[in-house]
Formats: C-alpha cells, structure tokens, sequence
C-alpha cells in the first residue's frame, strides 16, 4: 500500500500536463468548499486546489529523489573508504561528518540559497549534501564489519586494489542497508524541499508547490481549511510512505 502511493504520486507528477487540468486559471469562485464541481474547493485566488495538488507533486519529485542520490552517492562513497581504510581516513570522515550533524540543516540551507541562488540545482545539492551523513554512517558501521570477513582478507591476498575490492567486494553487501536509508532520505527530503518552499526560498508564485500553497492560503485556514489541509495531506501522506516502504525493506534486510 505504501509503494502503491509512492508510485501514484510518481505518475501524478509525471503525467499531470497530459490530464487536462488546469492548476493556474481562475475558476472565479475564490475559498469555493469542496464539493461536486471542485473536490477540493478552490483557494484565495479561485484556483482549483484538487488540480493544484496533482501539479504540485512535479515540483517536490524533482527536487527530493534528486537530492537523495546526491546523498546515496557522497554517503555511500564516505562511509565505504571511512570503513574500510579506517585510521586517519576513518577519522578525517567521521569529524566532517560530526560537523555537517552540529549545524542545523535549515541555517545551512539558508547560507547555501542566500550565496547561490534558490535555484532547483542548488537546493537538491545542498539538501543531498546534508543528509549524506544519515547514508554514511550507516555505510561505515557495515563496510567496518565486512572489511574483517574472509571473502575480503581473500581478495586482498590476491592483490587486489581498494577500489576494487570496495566496489567488488563490500558494496554488494553493504547496498541492502543503503537502499534502506536511501528510502528514509527520500522522505526527509521531500519534508525539506516543501518546508523551503513554505519558508519563500524555493519556489515561487504562481507555482503549485505543495509548500508554497500552504505558505500561500495559511492565513485562510480558519474559514477554508481545505486550501492548507489538502496540501499538507499530500505531504504527509508521501512522508509516511517512504517511511512506512523504509520499515519493510528494513525487516527484509536483517532477516
């Protein structure tokens, strides 16, 4: 049920152009309740926030799964050498990892937009970068348990190379735990992208984004809380999801 909704959203996200739907004309009938017409009312302006959620989960899929490759990519590759050589390297990673976990995400963000624009390709660089760590450390602690066994004292008698044996050897057994975070950082990710477009630093208006539409129609929420409630569902529900997707490939894994 859970990837089932993943996958929905996915599909939403790439097809919604294709629907008809029109998530920025104005219907004329501003903070409309939900009903035959419109399911899911209309907001401040009179657009049709059922059409709106449907085109707003583009933006978020653009940024998040991006974002969580970055992350899968520079966590994987850290942890890896970080546990495997371990020593000085083991070190150097785990105190650069220890500073990235000190500063708050959101001040990091914050100094990464204000120097290099709020650009999409910032955002899903900086919001990759933060949650490497969460993918990193995990790598670490497996590729430290796995660097001992046989298969990888075998390989280096054999005179293989690091990079091999990491990519040869290590990574296959390590990359079911990846996976694993990989998924919760999807979730984390799409929280972020949303909580910046709520905060005014990703996008920007007429843009559907589910953030930004809840940043938007906030002011509303007491006399129409269909505006801010069906955007924060759609969040919630892609949230609890990947969380949910996260958990299951988790049991799979230790058994």
């Amino acid at each position: 049920m859970s990837l089932a909704v993943i996958l929905a959203w996915a599909t939403i996200a790439l097809v919604w152009r294709w629907t008809g739907i029109d998530p920025y004309g104005d219907t004329g009938l501003a903070l409309a309740p939900p009903g035959p017409t419109h399911w899911f009312g209309t907001d401040h302006i009179g657009r049709d926030v059922f059409a709106r959620v449907l085109a707003g989960a583009e933006s978020v899929l653009a940024v998040a799964p991006a974002a969580t490759m970055i992350a899968v990519i520079v966590g994987t590759v850290l942890g890896l050498f970080a546990g495997y050589l371990r020593g000085w390297a083991d070190s150097v990673a785990m105190r650069a990892l220890d500073v990235m976990f000190v500063a708050p995400a959101i001040v990091v963000l914050l100094v990464a937009i204000t120097a290099f624009g709020r650009s999409a390709m910032v955002v899903i660089i900086a919001v990759g970068l933060i949650l490497s760590p969460m993918i990193a450390r995990v790598v670490r602690a497996q590729a430290l348990a796995e660097s001992g066994k046989e298969y990888v004292l075998s390989a280096r008698l054999q005179g293989e190379g690091t990079a091999r044996i990491l990519t040869r050897e290590v990574l296959p057994n390590v990359w079911p735990h990846v996976l694993v975070q990989a998924t919760l950082c999807l979730g984390v990710a799409v929280f972020v992208s949303t909580s910046l477009s709520f905060l005014g630093l990703m996008a920007a208006p007429p843009s559907p984004d589910w953030g930004l539409a809840v940043s938007e129609n906030r002011a509303y929420v007491q006399g129409a809380w269909w505006t801010v409630a069906f955007p924060c569902l759609a969040i919630v529900s892609l949230v609890v999801a990947t969380t949910l997707v996260a958990d299951d490939l988790d049991e799979v894994v230790r058994r």
